[in-house]
Order: structure tokens, then C-alpha cells, then sequence
């Protein structure tokens, strides 16, 4: 999958981003499909300052690694900054992001105007998640999962076990 760009060969680098608290079906389905089209899929860990997330940024990172080891062109790291440096530094030409919901496409319009504004050489591609998944999210899991009930058909089963394991903790 790779172009030639003059006297060289050009990968086709994406970038996933997001908190990943926890990693859900919905994240794998969008990181596989990215993983489809692109050579190299980062995924970026974000450690978002505005959010107090279950998982430390470790415990994310090795749950994605877990869950995305059978998908040899996916690479999983964190970041902290700026989403653009992080994808300018990886010489990405592309952030993939997933949508879920209409609702998502406001927010993540003003994202990546944002991006463009700061480097206009990186696109962003929407994915729309599967429909069995359009209802998902990382908060819904944790609420469910606090309380005791079965997530199992929405995370893989590594992340049941972390969930599990958390909350037993804060009791």
C-alpha cells in the first residue's frame, strides 16, 4: 500500500486517537478498520487533563496491546499534547476518528477544523461505527460495569477482568 513519492517510498501513517477508558468494541472497530486501509495505525493514549479517567494511562496502554495484538501494522502509545504534534511527529497524513451519532459530528467538526487550522497537510477520516455499536461509549461501560452487571458483549474479555478487578478495589 505504499506510494511512491519521487525516488522513495511513502507508508500511509494514520493516527487513532482518544482516552480509551476503557477500550471498548467500538474503538476495535473502528482501530481494525483503520488498520485495513493504512500501513502503519497509531494508536494514541491520550491523557486528557479534563477528564479523571478509571484507568492510568498504563493500564490503557496495555490493555489496547492486548486487545489489538493480533494487528501487526497497529502501534500503541500515548500522548499529552497537542493531537497535530503528535501526528506531525509520527508523519502522519491522516487522523482517523469514530462517529457514533450525529450528535458526535458538531464536536468533532470543530477538532478538526482546528487540526486543519494548525496544519492543513493532515486530513481527518470519519468512521462511522457498526450500528451495533452507535449507542457505545467508554462512560456507559463504566456505569454499567460499577454496578455489577455483565459488559462482556461490549468490551473484550482482558478489559472485563480490569473492570472487575477496579471495582473491587473501591469497594
Amino acid at each position: 500500500m505504499q506510494k511512491k513519492e519521487g525516488n522513495r517510498l511513502s507508508e500511509k501513517i494514520a493516527v487513532v486517537p482518544g482516552s480509551f477508558d476503557p477500550v471498548t468494541y467500538g474503538h476495535l472497530d473502528i482501530i481494525k478498520r483503520a488498520a485495513d486501509v493504512f500501513d502503519t495505525v497509531y494508536v494514541a493514549v491520550l491523557n486528557n487533563s479534563s477528564k479523571q479517567p478509571l484507568f492510568s494511562v498504563e493500564e490503557r496502554m496495555a490493555l489496547m496491546a492486548e486487545v489489538t495484538k493480533t494487528l501487526p501494522n497497529v502501534r500503541i502509545e500515548s500522548s499529552s499534547g497537542l493531537l497535530i504534534d503528535y501526528a506531525k511527529e509520527k508523519k502522519a497524513k491522516a487522523i482517523v476518528r469514530g462517529l457514533r451519532a450525529v450528535s458526535d459530528f458538531e464536536y468533532e467538526m470543530q477538532i478538526t477544523s482546528m487540526n486543519r487550522f494548525l496544519d492543513k497537510n493532515i486530513e481527518t477520516f470519519f468512521i462511522m461505527t457498526k450500528n451495533q455499536y452507535s449507542f457505545l461509549s467508554s462512560s456507559i461501560v463504566k456505569e454499567v460495569a460499577k454496578y455489577g452487571s455483565d459488559v462482556s458483549e461490549l468490551v473484550p474479555a482482558c478489559v472485563v477482568e480490569a473492570l472487575k478487578e477496579k471495582y473491587s478495589l473501591n469497594k
